[in-house]
């Protein structure tokens, strides 16, 4: 079995429903899982979604904050949703294949602008949210998974325009990078995207502030595509749709594709 996989944030579901209609057509994933929709789970516009062959979804939501959804061509049923850190937001929610494989749909909390938990809660939560995903992954460790989402790190150095620039940056903090890396070392997790664009600068956000984002291109990889490392070896042919960021009122964000051969 053979099939596609996309994480986009896309920065609110029901404004952005054309949005998302036109990458289903153009690029026709068999998965495409969202983040910050912004949505109650009951607002979300399935309607359309249904009428270009996503009819399964699972998802979480809240009013105009956080929410996850995973739309899906292909047959899926819930696998749960944890709230970890006990924020009581939309982050997380899963979903197992009739193949067995487990899709985990995550939106890690941004931290704020400040990397100082004693100064800034919200950065704080960041760092609480990742190691209570750690502290999961180790407790029960995860087999035959694919992690993805707006995980709000980019952990290497060319996974940002300036590293020297942004090591005080929240996202790019060497307590961020650690804090990722011990959860992804927790689940055995290998980073798919990585793994087949192993050199050079890749980027899957860039901010509303910075006027002409393409042309400046200061952009980081804030999304990204993990899966345990059981079936790390079917991913393939990742890519970051960076066109779709220049897109008439478009997200901040470009979704990331990989297709797995399972």
């Amino acid at each position: 079995m053979s099939f596609t996989l996309a994480t986009w944030n896309i920065n609110s579901v029901r404004l952005r429903e054309p949005l998302v209609c036109k990458l289903l057509e153009e690029e026709s994933p068999d998965i495409l899982c969202l983040q910050e929709c912004k949505s109650p789970v009951d607002k979300i516009p399935l309607e359309a979604f249904h009428a270009l062959g996503y009819t399964h979804m699972v998802a979480r939501g809240q009013k105009g904050y956080n929410g996850v959804a995973i739309l899906s061509k292909l047959p899926l049923e819930e696998a749960g949703a944890e709230d970890y850190a006990s924020l009581n937001h939309a982050r997380h929610v899963a979903a197992k294949l009739e193949n067995g494989v487990t899709i985990h749909n995550f939106y890690v909390p941004a931290g704020g602008d400040f990397p100082d938990r004693e100064k800034n809660i919200k950065f704080g939560q960041k760092l609480d949210y990742l190691t209570e995903m750690r502290d999961a992954f180790h407790k029960d460790s995860p087999k035959k998974s694919i992690l993805v989402g707006d995980l709000n790190i980019a952990p290497r150095e060319d996974d940002v325009w300036d590293h020297k620039k942004l090591l005080k940056v929240v996202s790019h903090t060497p307590i961020e990078i650690e804090h990722l890396a011990a959860t992804q070392d927790a689940g055995n997790w290998v980073d798919v995207t990585r793994q087949d664009i192993p050199d050079g600068p890749l980027y899957s956000w860039w901010s509303y502030r910075s006027p002409g984002w393409d042309e400046a291109d200061k952009g980081r990889r804030l999304d990204h595509v993990w899966a345990t490392s059981d079936i790390a070896n079917s991913g393939h042919s990742s890519r970051v749709l960076r066109h779709v960021r220049g897109w008439e009122k478009p997200s901040d964000h470009a979704p990331v594709f990989a297709t797995f051969d399972l």
